[in-house]
This record gives C-alpha cells, sequence and structure tokens, in this order.
C-alpha cells in the first residue's frame, strides 16, 4: 500500500495557522552540535522527514539524542564513527552539511555523495574546493568524499551563491586554526542564524547578514552551545499564504518573521492582496482581482526559488499573462506538466516558465516531483472543480510539519489515502 493526498474542492479557506520552526534553519543547526563539547537543546525544530533523517545519520554516527514536542536534545560527544552512509544520505542532500563540521572535528572523515529532490545539479564542488583551501586532502572513491587533514584558516572566495556551502564551511572554520574569510556567502536568514549560534557558542565572527564572513576559529576547541530556539520557517509561510491568495480568503499565520519574508509579500502585493502585519503575525486581506505577477528567483533576499511553484498555482488565476524565471536550479519545472493535467496553460521556454490566465481547473491524479513542487500542486488541488488526487507525497512530508492538520484547521478539505501498489 502506498499513501497518496485525496484533495476535494475547496473554495475558501479561513481562520489561522501556526508555522513550524525552518527546516532549513534546524538542519545545518543539528550538523553544528559536531562541533559541541556537551548537551545541547533547541525548541521550535520541525517534526519533518528530514530532521529526522539527519538525527538517523548522527545517531548512526555515536550522537545521544531525545526529540519530543519539538524540543532536541542532542550530545555528540559520544562519536565513535565518522563514515555518512549512502543508505542515509541518499535521501537528503543536506546530509552534506556533517562533512565541515566532522572533518573540522576528527580530522577526517567519508561521507557519501549525497541524494534528495531531483530538481537539477547542486553540485558540491563548491564546498570540496574550499575545505581544499583551508588544507584537507580529499579524494572521491566509490561514491564517497574522503576528507582528511587539519584545517587551517584562508581567505575562500565562493564563485556563486551557495546557502550550503556557506553553511559546511562556518562549521568546519569555527573549529580551524587561525581566521577564515568567505567572500560571496550567502545572506539567508537560516544561515545568518547558523553564525549568530556560533557566536554565541564561542566563535568569533564578523560580518553576520552580509556576504562576507570572517570566522576566527577555535583551533579544535570544542564549543559551549546555550540553548536556542530554531526561526520560523518563511518557506511554509509563504505557502500557506499562496493557500490564502489562491483560494483568494483571508486568513492569519502566527509564529512568523515577517522581516524574513518581504520579497514574497512584495509579490503578493503587487498580485493585488493586502497585509495586516504585526510582530508575529501576518493576515492576508483578499484581493479585489488578481493581477498577473513577473519573478525571476535569486538569492536571499530575492524572491526564492522555493516560492516559484506556489506562485505559479496562484498564476493561473490571475487576470492576463504572467512570466516565472528560475535563474537558480535547471531543473525546477517539473511541476509544470502536472498543473497542465489540471487545466492551466502554462508554457516553458528555458529557464522562463508563461502562464496564461485565468484558467479553470478541474481535479485529476498528479504526481509530486519534489517537495516544492508538490505544495503548489495542493494548492492548485483547492480550487479545481472536483477531486484532486496527488501521488508520491513523501516529497511534501520531507519539509511541512502537521501538513493535513494546518490546512484542514483552515477549512481545506483534504485526506490521507492508501491504494495498493500497481
Amino acid at each position: 500500500m502506498y499513501k497518496y493526498l485525496h484533495i476535494y474542492e475547496s473554495p475558501k479557506l479561513s481562520g489561522g495557522v501556526k508555522i513550524s520552526g525552518a527546516k532549513n534553519a534546524a538542519l545545518p543547526l543539528i550538523a553544528s552540535t559536531i562541533l559541541s563539547a556537551d548537551d545541547v537543546e533547541m525548541t521550535n525544530v520541525p517534526n519533518v522527514a528530514d530532521v529526522k533523517t539527519l538525527l538517523k545519520l548522527l545517531s548512526n554516527l555515536g550522537a545521544r539524542y531525545e526529540f519530543d514536542n519539538n524540543t532536541l536534545k542532542i550530545n555528540t560527544s559520544s562519536i565513535n564513527n565518522t563514515t555518512a552512509v549512502y543508505e542515509i544520505v541518499k535521501t537528503m542532500r543536506a546530509s552534506i552539511l556533517v562533512l565541515g563540521p566532522l572533518l573540522a572535528r576528527f580530522g577526517e572523515c567519508k561521507v557519501s555523495l549525497p541524494g534528495g529532490c531531483a530538481i537539477g545539479a547542486r553540485p558540491v564542488d563548491l564546498h570540496l574546493k574550499a575545505l581544499e583551501t583551508m588544507g584537507a586532502e580529499i579524494k572521491i572513491e566509490g561514491g564517497y568524499i574522503h576528507a582528511k587533514g587539519k584545517l587551517k584558516g584562508t581567505d575562500i572566495v565562493f564563485d556563486k551563491v551557495t546557502v550550503t556551502g556557506t553553511e559546511n564551511i562556518v562549521m568546519a572554520a569555527a573549529l580551524a586554526e587561525g581566521e577564515t574569510k568567505i567572500i560571496n556567502a550567502a545572506k539567508e536568514p537560516e544561515v545568518v542564524q547558523l553564525c549568530e549560534v556560533l557566536k554565541s557558542a564561542g566563535v568569533e565572527i564578523d560580518g553576520i547578514g552580509s556576504d562576507e564572513l570572517i570566522i576566527r576559529g577555535t583551533n579544535k576547541e570544542l564549543l559551549n552551545f546555550d540553548n536556542f530556539s530554531i526561526i520560523p520557517d518563511r518557506i511554509e509561510a509563504g505557502t500557506y499564504l499562496c493557500a490564502g491568495a489562491i483560494t483568494n480568503s483571508k486568513i492569519t499565520l502566527q509564529n512568523v518573521e515577517p522581516n524574513h519574508m518581504e520579497s514574497i509579500l512584495l509579490k503578493l502585493k503587487t498580485m493585488g492582496f493586502s497585509f495586516e502585519i504585526g510582530s508575529d503575525e501576518i493576515t492576508l486581506i483578499p484581493a479585489k482581482k488578481i493581477n498577473p505577477v513577473n519573478i525571476s528567483t535569486t538569492e536571499y533576499p530575492g524572491f526564492p526559488t522555493d516560492m516559484q511553484a506556489q506562485f505559479m498555482a496562484i498564476a493561473t488565476q490571475a487576470q492576463g499573462v504572467s512570466t516565472i524565471e528560475e535563474r537558480l536550479f535547471e531543473n525546477r519545472f517539473m511541476h509544470v506538466p502536472e498543473l497542465n493535467r489540471l487545466g492551466a496553460d502554462i508554457k516553458i521556454q528555458g529557464k522562463i516558465a508563461t502562464v496564461y490566465g485565468p484558467t479553470e481547473l478541474y481535479g485529476a491524479d498528479v504526481m509530486a516531483t519534489d517537495l516544492r513542487a508538490s505544495s503548489a500542486l495542493v494548492l492548485a488541488g483547492l480550487i479545481a472543480k472536483g477531486e484532486t488526487k496527488v501521488h508520491r507525497i513523501y516529497h511534501l512530508f520531507r519539509g511541512y510539519e502537521n501538513l493535513l492538520d494546518k490546512f484542514r484547521s483552515l477549512g481545506a478539505k483534504m485526506e490521507l489515502k492508501e491504494e495498493p501498489l500497481p
């Protein structure tokens, strides 16, 4: 038997939903506990598949943890194995985040080349070149990265902005000898939180939030972490805002950080929506009419690639032609054929998708291809006439906590169902 999401037309939503902690902040912070001398406690950790995968990986290395009610207590002092095996790493690219801290702490490690969403090439060569610049010897054999050596601070220039690359090198530099300067560093809020937590744990870091970071390493002296809470998930928040937008409904998000969502809010304003914004709440006010939009994905603080699929779903209901340019990943329009199955009129030319709206959507069987693409299909299913079945939904549970309960709390009609394997 396998599970699929059965969605019934839900043309209006209402009420509020509490946003979970950010998966993309939790993952590097969990990996960073490899640098800790003793227990680390973090709260607001999302109970999603990717977090469980990383905890399984650390447990496999010898770490001990308790994860209950979104609070994680973890101790990595018992790590006695530095091989991150393919069986775990293959399901999630973010597993590469253990490479930097394992190498920095133990002087050698073996990490499988990663898997995860099939949204295009996300090569780890930027991570490896940077570690080699810091003095590591790296070989790739049998699908594994073999890394060894004592890391020394140096200047690193990333040829292109890489979030996980920045995070990996920040963690490696934390225990390195001397000063590391990262030029063209990622500025995402998740990178900022990692730097702030490491700074409070005893690492000197300058330039947090800018594209130039300076890290003075502790020369293998382990860190002492304060307790901390994971920042709210801006992509989850954006997805629920898009659910309100596609149904043109008034909904409220709680436990959000509006400052992290400026590019998303600006595009929704362009489309005709307005907001009431508090310190940790956002209420979406329906539009008199939904306007078309032009979007180009780019690094933070620009429009996030993780939100373009959801906006494409809304654009099917806009009064006119929208364009969405995907600049970061070459294979991130796999949801387009599935949206077209539901009745959308979307054409792709190279890196640009043109969405002709408005179109009437009709329920059908569709297939999730990656994490964010699957959320776009859920949004489209809310307004599609009849019933929509979204298959391969394990992608959704990698990044959305309590998705079913949260959508139902807003009035969406959907359920998980099982059917036999073909």
